[in-house]
């Protein structure tokens, strides 16, 4: 196929469509069907590929989303970076409602129970994930959130839970306990598969709630409320993404080479 778009987005819960005048596309895998059908269309000038993750209709669940087809999907038109904007749960009391965090660690949570790598032989492969996010384009996101004076928090870590059901309250202090920021149920592997396809990956976290509420002291999370405040706050993210994509310019990273470092 020739060659789409470089930036490809991937919608969470609440964040079906982005792109105006887009031309739909569907990509056939070798690893199943993607959750959606791929809009492609330009902003900035530029050639963005969308895909809502749950589906425009949110059908799946967070298990269910075929994170590999998704990856190689977009890989497959062109992208070579790859931007994730997530709902979360905040961890930490000075990470509220409405705040933005780019985080900068993943702790998978998920135990083993989804597809997470494109290599299962016969050439074994270790792609490191010590910073999985791309530094580079997490920089160039920092700076746009900046300019657009947003709430936002340079860096931080998010344990990725399974799902699709919510922390019990001595899980969530747990994981509060560990300093871990925010919870969530997508970032893994979404983000390290992107990094296996030698692709820059950027998480782009918007909080929507304090979790079981224990470190805000406030009802625990409902997907109802998550959805409600994300959708209070999905115009900020769309000026955030489209700040990001206009001062955004190609670049080659180490993450372009993953591969070659991690074969014997």
């Amino acid at each position: 196929m020739e060659k789409k778009a470089s930036i490809g987005i991937f919608g969470g819960s609440g964040f079906y469509s982005f792109l105006n005048d887009a031309e739909e596309i569907t990509v056939e895998t070798p690893y199943g069907k993607t959750s959606d059908k791929i809009a492609i269309g330009k902003v900035a000038g530029k050639n963005v590929a969308f895909m809502a993750r749950h589906g425009k209709d949110h059908s799946l669940t967070p298990q269910d989303v075929n994170y590999r087809a998704n990856i190689w999907a977009m890989k497959h038109i062109g992208c070579k970076y790859i931007i994730s904007p997530c709902a979360s749960g905040s961890l930490q009391a000075d990470i509220k409602p409405g705040d933005i965090v780019f985080c900068d660690q993943f702790v998978d949570w998920t135990f083993g129970r989804r597809k997470d790598t494109f290599f299962e032989g016969p050439v074994v492969t270790h792609v490191s994930a010590a910073d999985t996010y791309c530094p580079k384009l997490r920089e160039l996101a920092i700076n746009s959130a900046k300019k657009l004076n947003l709430s936002y928090h340079d860096k931080g870590t998010v344990v990725v839970i399974n799902g699709p059901r919510f922390s019990t309250k001595a899980e969530s202090k747990f994981f509060t306990s560990q300093g871990w920021h925010v919870i969530n149920m997508t970032q893994y592997p979404e983000s390290y598969l992107a990094k296996e396809m030698e692709m820059c990956p950027l998480n782009i976290t918007l909080v929507t709630d304090y979790d079981a509420g224990l470190v805000s002291d406030t009802e625990p999370v409902s997907h109802a409320a998550v959805i409600e405040v994300f959708k209070s706050n999905i115009e900020n993210l769309k000026i955030l993404l489209t700040q990001i994509i206009t001062d955004f310019e190609e670049y080659d990273c180490a993450c372009h080479h993953t591969i070659e470092h991690s074969r014997v």
